[in-house]
């Protein structure tokens, strides 16, 4: 069962709102702007959850999970033009039983210009797909689905893609596999590789279990270290039913699964969380968990490797008027100072950008960038999507609701955001 597709009701949010202004605003003086609004008009996309991937040209690329010419989402691109950014959609999924459909995730692209991205449903089984998107000339881009799944090959991808050196592709789904202690199955990591006249092989790497010490559901994307083992989180599961960090090292051709932490919800740990996790140049890592914390409205962790395993900090406990349920994941910039967004909370309620600075002897403060206001024409509900950081060092992402985009009534269709700090 996907939780992250059902909407907070209208009274949920309304609670979270009054929380928000009944305390103090943390915000810094930044602006923000919104970039493009989407607009539901039988082809534009609406409703994006992804993050953004820059070219070299200084475009931006996203994904919709809605609207298109067919109503399955689709892939944009903005380019700056003048003062203003211009919007074009490259492709619309198709909701005829075969093509990829809903997709949730963001992309990433090769050196080639090509973009890769999944789809949450779709792809002849209906259980997802993976696509390239290659330009074929004159503006026009030509999609390839290079995988379905279904059953024991994973169902339900939700992440972004990751390359290794050799231009193999990795990824989670939330479902599916051969785990037997979860009705729908726990859930996989996938590898695809290039094999001859543009095809590409799928392989299970790992099967999440679900029960013991192993980790169910990951909505996350995977990241590589040096060494070229993967690390990933896993939204439940793990020793206290909430949630893991894990690790999968690579030895003849096999991958061996290591669980790095296990969440636990005391009161105080983060819990359940949906992004994966991002290194710093000391080798710690860091993420996101939309539950959890002091307050139960979500946190952000460390966790730090040591000679007797890892070693797991709250860095900071949200708390609804500085945010609220961080389902994206963080943005590491200069000086370590950690970026991300939250999906609810802030001074309005809506949602926010937050960044986490260190000083003294790992003592962390926290600062609301920006606060978003559902005032008809500013975006609202950052979801899944991570931010991306330009030279400049502005911040864009893409909020799921709001803009002043028409036709999807009080709730908008969804918005591209600059944040300058």
């Amino acid at each position: 069962m996907l939780i992250l597709r059902t909407i907070p009701s209208r009274a949920t949010i309304m609670i979270v709102v009054a929380a928000g202004l009944m305390m103090a605003s943390l915000a810094w003086a930044s602006s923000e702007r919104v970039l493009y609004s989407f607009n539901n008009n039988g082809a534009d996309g609406v409703t994006p959850y992804s993050s953004l991937v820059f070219d070299g040209s200084s475009n931006l690329y996203g994904t919709t999970v809605l609207g298109g010419s067919y109503g399955c989402g689709t892939v944009f691109e903005l380019s700056p033009a003048g003062q203003g950014w211009t919007e074009t959609v490259i492709y619309s999924f198709q909701n005829n039983g075969k093509d990829g459909c809903e997709p949730y995730a963001g992309l990433i692209s090769d050196a080639a210009g090509n973009l890769y991205g999944t789809t949450y449903t779709g792809g002849g089984n209906g259980a997802g797909a993976v696509f390239e998107l290659s330009p074929a000339g004159n503006g026009q881009w030509r999609e390839k689905l290079l995988s379905g799944f279904g059953g024991s090959r994973g169902a339900y991808p939700i992440a972004s893609l990751t390359f290794d050196s050799a231009g193999n592709l990795y990824g989670t789904t939330v479902e599916g596999g051969n785990g037997t202690n979860c009705r729908v199955g726990c859930g996989t990591v996938f590898q695809l590789t290039p094999v001859a006249k543009g095809r590409w092989t799928e392989t299970v790497l790992h099967s999440f279990a679900g029960a013991g010490s192993d980790g169910a559901w990951p909505y996350s994307t995977l990241i590589f270290d040096a060494s070229g083992n993967l690390y990933g989180t896993t939204f439940t599961g793990g020793q206290h039913f909430s949630g893991t960090v894990f690790e999968l090292t690579p030895n003849d051709g096999q991958w061996t699964e290591t669980i790095l932490y296990s969440f636990n919800n005391n009161g105080q740990d983060a819990v359940a969380p949906t992004a994966g996790v991002v290194f710093d140049s000391s080798g710690n890592l860091y993420g996101t968990a939309t539950a959890g914390g002091i307050s139960q409205a979500g946190a952000v962790f460390e966790l730090i490797p040591g000679t007797s395993g890892w070693t797991e900090t709250v860095l900071h406990s949200f708390g609804a008027g500085d945010g609220s349920q961080p389902y994206g994941g963080l943005l590491i910039g200069p000086a370590g100072r950690v970026y991300g967004t939250t999906y609810l909370g802030g001074s309005n309620g809506w949602g926010t950008v937050f960044a986490l600075t260190k000083y003294g002897q790992g003592e962390w403060a926290e600062r609301v960038l920006y606060s978003f206001e559902n005032n008809g024409s500013d975006g609202y509900g950052p979801y899944l999507g991570n931010l991306v950081r330009d030279s400049k060092g502005h911040l864009y992402g893409t909020t799921a609701y709001g803009g002043s985009g028409s036709n999807c009534g009080s709730i908008g269709c969804g918005a591209v955001v600059e944040v300058i700090p």
